[in-house]
């Protein structure tokens, strides 16, 4: 298992780099137990691999659900190598050791384990590991599409790095880019352009009052707004005639995306009958909507005792859960790792959390399909 994590951190999953050369090593580790798995590339290197465990049937299948896909080091300085696997103090270090490739060598680690034991199962083990879950989830949107026929899931899990929680729901997202568009003109002769800029000073203006219609969910809370980024302009002495900002927005499971996109319209016909020369877009970057899962379903209830926990909770950040939502099972997000060491320098997982979360991905493995 141990091995498996170090290959993984040393496969350098970013986007820029692409998954392959991960999806090569988990398929590698499943051969080793004669379990066959399937490499699905696309873009020479971006790529998915998945493997099915069959059973003697009677049961619904169970899928694990990881992502392959890591965020950059960053510019800040490591005490390890940002790719290196080094273990040390009882830990791996490098970047994905949490999020989630800790996950992913312990659901596979289980898997093989329970092959090898022989254990008769009832209901098959289904397992991916998808590409782009930081960026744009083109993995999971990808083996959703092309999965053909699933059959009946029990259940799905996403090995996230929960601290071993048992997280049920979570905030949508909805990525947008607001671009105000103007004239350019030589900057000695502003009064002949229309300055992007300051039409775009007009929507932050807006912005700064504009509250998202939405009550607070009794789990996660309020919607939530950022403006993250600002670009505009080219050179000191042209009149801008472009300029765009970027919005992070939290979405509860009651909103309709459509809405604030609607309300955006709004704004910058507000604007346009102040100003003719205003001029405004609004585009969806990303979105994905939030995740709820009954945390008093069987299949809640079931998981629960199969890892000795009576308690479920909800989170603020999001995953490819919604989309494997889309099945029409119940969604789970439960793993070894600490979330807070996601997306930061020196990350690691605790080699003594990824021996007990292979004992968790068996215990479930074993009450749904045995």
């Amino acid at each position: 298992m141990k091995e498996l994590l170090k290959k993984l951190v040393q496969a350098e999953t970013t986007a820029q780099v692409g998954e392959l050369a991960g999806a090569q090593v988990i398929s590698a580790d499943f051969a080793r137990s004669g379990i066959d798995s399937s490499i699905n590339t696309w873009d020479g290197t971006r790529a998915n691999v998945s493997a099915r465990v069959k059973s003697a049937g009677g049961r619904a299948a169970l899928l694990f659900a990881c992502h392959l896909d890591v965020v950059g080091p960053g510019e800040a300085p490591w005490s390890h190598p940002a790719f290196g696997g080094v273990e040390s103090d009882g830990k791996i270090h490098g970047r994905g050791a949490a999020d989630m490739k800790g996950g992913i060598a312990a659901i596979v680690t289980a898997i093989r384990q329970i092959v090898d034991s022989g254990a008769r199962l009832r209901g098959d083990i289904v397992f991916v590991a998808a590409a782009g879950e930081e960026t744009d989830s083109c993995g999971a949107k990808r083996f959703i599409r092309n999965c053909g026929e699933l059959g009946d899931l029990a259940g799905v899990i996403i090995p996230e790095p929960t601290d071993f929680e048992i997280v049920t729901a979570h905030r949508g997202m909805l990525w947008l880019e607001v671009t105000t568009k103007g004239k350019a003109a030589h900057g000695s002769t502003p009064q002949l352009g229309v300055n992007a800029i300051t039409s775009m000073k007009a929507v932050l203006n807006e912005l700064e009052n504009y509250e998202i219609a939405a009550e607070s969910h009794e789990l996660l809370g309020d919607c939530s707004m950022s403006i993250n980024t600002i670009a505009g302009g080219e050179a000191l002495n042209v009149v801008p005639d472009k300029c765009s900002i970027g919005i992070d927005i939290r979405t509860l499971p009651a909103q309709n995306h459509e809405d604030i996109l609607g309300d955006l319209q709004g704004i910058f016909a507000k604007l346009k009958s102040g100003d003719p020369r205003f001029d405004a877009e609004v585009s969806v970057i990303r979105q994905v909507r939030p995740l709820e899962t009954d945390s008093n379903s069987d299949f809640v209830g079931d998981f629960c005792s199969a890892v000795g926990s009576g308690e479920t909770r909800a989170v603020g950040y999001t995953t490819d859960g919604p989309h494997f939502a889309a099945l029409g099972a119940p969604v789970v997000i439960f793993g070894p790792g600490k979330p807070e060491l996601c997306h930061k320098p020196d990350e690691y997982i605790d080699i003594v959390d990824l021996e007990k979360a292979i004992e968790h991905y068996k215990n479930i493995i074993l009450k749904f399909l045995s």
